[in-house]
């Protein structure tokens, strides 16, 4: 493997991302190792994180590295006036790797330019996720057992979802059909739409929920992000749109998995917990094998 940063999912190829996906599962069987021994990991979060930052502090310490960094932006020297740069240059002085997550896009990309070791982009604002991406390709290839040919059916916050444009870029490569069901207000970015006719990737939009998801191999929920809201009058609007119940998966296909990034708040209700095809639990422990997969690709291990 390669020794790289990852900004955007665009930095794997196909091959590599089946590499890391291979490499995954073996992390799945084996998930505590002395990979990382001797290594420090910067985990620099400027932006609160629950799931993200723990899935990557939890894959870091199964691989036997040690970690330092914060938690969010009010405990760095940013509060100091301390530029990005400056953080990434000296903070690159001390590790081996920079995890980091900022609320402004590009950051990461920007970060990985000016650093002297590899960044791994936690996600930049409503940019990418590219970590995300790999679980939930990890997720669609364990339960569905390819990548290839699949129904996917993403819903809510597709405007703003930055685990929704890495997911469809990588699936790119995969031939996908994909449904798009979002209100006006949150519908897919019309760059993504560019990119996916230049492509030939064939696409659909909704804006109701109900029988359309029967042909869905995956649906991928998504919360409403009240915090990329600058009018709460427009939250308001839009916030329950879409709430998936369990009654509505009667008719749905055997093979269906639902995901979802986390957190939720009502756009699962709580009675599809104890569906089979509910997997948004076990996707977000996946996240700890396909974060040990990708750190180890960044250093070349």
């Amino acid at each position: 493997m390669d020794n790289k940063s990852l900004v955007s999912i665009d930095d794997y190829t196909k091959e590599e991302i089946l590499e890391v996906l291979a490499r995954a599962a073996e992390f799945e069987k084996n998930p505590n190792c002395n990979l990382l021994e001797g290594k420090v990991i910067a985990s620099l979060f400027f932006e609160p994180s629950t799931r993200t930052r723990l899935s990557f502090e939890t894959a870091i310490s199964r691989m036997g590295g040690r970690i330092v960094g914060f938690t969010d932006s009010s405990s760095s020297s940013v509060t100091k006036g301390e530029t990005l740069k400056d953080t990434t240059k000296m903070v690159s002085n001390y590790c081996d790797l920079i995890v980091m997550r900022h609320p402004i896009e590009g950051s990461a990309r920007y970060a990985s330019e000016v650093s002297d070791v590899p960044v791994i982009n936690a996600g930049d604002g409503a940019n990418q996720h590219p970590t995300q991406t790999m679980l939930d390709l990890y997720s669609i290839m364990k339960t569905q057992g390819t990548l290839e040919n699949l129904n996917i059916f993403m819903v809510g916050d597709l405007k703003y979802g930055r685990t929704v444009h890495s997911l469809l870029m990588a699936l790119s490569h995969f031939n996908p059909t994909f449904h798009f069901i979002a209100p006006p207000e949150l519908e897919i970015p019309r760059g993504y739409k560019i990119f996916m006719d230049k492509n030939d990737i064939k696409y659909f939009e909704h804006t109701e929920f109900d029988d359309i998801i029967n042909d869905a191999d995956i649906l991928y929920m998504t919360r409403v992000q009240k915090e990329r809201f600058v009018d709460p009058l427009e939250y308001e609007k839009v916030k329950n749109v879409y709430i998936l119940k369990n009654n509505m998966l009667a008719n749905t296909k055997d093979n269906l998995k639902i995901l979802h990034p986390l957190p939720r708040v009502n756009e699962i209700a709580v009675d599809v917990d104890t569906n089979p095809k509910a997997y948004y639990f076990q996707q977000a422990l996946n996240g700890v094998y396909a974060r040990q997969a990708i750190i180890a690709k960044a250093l070349n291990l």
